[in-house]
């Protein structure tokens, strides 16, 4: 009897870590739609990258680990239909090849390595979008930054993992947003806009679950125009505020985000803006 009692202790760790990670994603869908909540979502962009390569298996784990609520990723489709992560329209700055992804099969990529943010070269390589969702499957939100114009890949990967209710769309084209809603009519959308009438148009064309504004036009109007749609509002932490924060003035950089209400913030630092809502508050 004593010998199983290590095995039991294991399995019984295993089943609280399992069950503590699922009420955190519960609690993350219930408070996506909760337009009108205090908790402020953090979205890890390009996953949680400080110290991983960007759009990494490694850089998702990291965003998982540490509590942020989304990881934004990049796709683009191979030349043999296969959907993957990257960001920029050629390799070469974040791996040690060159040229256009989308000109490569999946098989000439994985001979790549992954470039840390400093240029250092990993083990990693570039991931397929199906090896992402898996491992965000029943963790954390996933948005959909639309880098290519092959849209059914990508859709079709979403259905096939089975993710479509924890996966959002984001592009400032909005024929691109309509074409993979023709493709699964209950995908859900993050619009850009760049103005408070293009925020209205995106609000009436979509019925988003968010939309994604900039600090150009964020105005308490405009807050109130995506509340009263119930639509949570989406700003960048990126250049400017996370400038700020890194420079230890993190009170200034959050004020200048929360100002008109906003709550998802997207940011290179997500551990940063993690513990400082936290600290207010505002986030579990």
């Amino acid at each position: 009897m004593k010998r199983l009692y290590p095995i039991l202790s294991a399995f019984l760790l295993i089943a609280v870590l399992a069950f503590g990670s699922g009420n955190k994603f519960d609690r993350i869908l219930k408070e996506f739609h909760r337009s009108n909540s205090k908790y402020i979502l953090v979205a890890a962009h390009r996953s949680g990258h400080n110290g991983h390569p960007e759009n990494s298996l490694s850089a998702l784990k990291h965003a998982i680990e540490i509590g942020a609520d989304i990881a934004e990723t990049d796709v683009k489709v191979t030349k043999d239909s296969v959907v993957v992560l990257m960001h920029d329209g050629k390799i070469d700055r974040t791996t040690n090849g060159t040229g256009n992804p989308e000109n490569y099969t999946l098989a000439q990529l994985k001979k790549f390595r992954l470039k840390m943010p400093d240029g250092t070269l990993t083990d990693e390589t570039i991931p397929t979008f199906e090896d992402f969702l898996k491992l965000a499957k029943g963790r954390i939100m996933v948005d959909i930054d639309i880098k290519t114009s092959y849209l059914k890949p990508v859709v079709d990967v979403v259905q096939k993992t089975e993710t479509q209710s924890q996966v959002f769309y984001f592009d400032n084209d909005y024929d691109a947003l309509k074409k993979v809603r023709s493709l699964d009519h209950s995908a859900m959308f993050m619009p850009r806009a760049y103005s408070y009438q293009m925020a209205d148009s995106a609000l009436e064309i979509f019925n988003p679950e968010i939309v994604h504004i900039d600090e150009t036009f964020y105005t308490p109007e405009l807050s109130q125009l995506i509340s009263n749609k119930k639509a949570r509002i989406w700003i960048n932490a990126l250049d400017g505020a996370d400038k700020l924060i890194r420079k230890g003035s993190i009170d200034e950089a959050m004020t200048k985000l929360l100002i008109n209400h906003a709550n998802v913030v997207q940011t290179d630092e997500p551990e940063k803006i993690l513990d400082y809502l936290r600290s207010k508050g505002l986030h579990d």
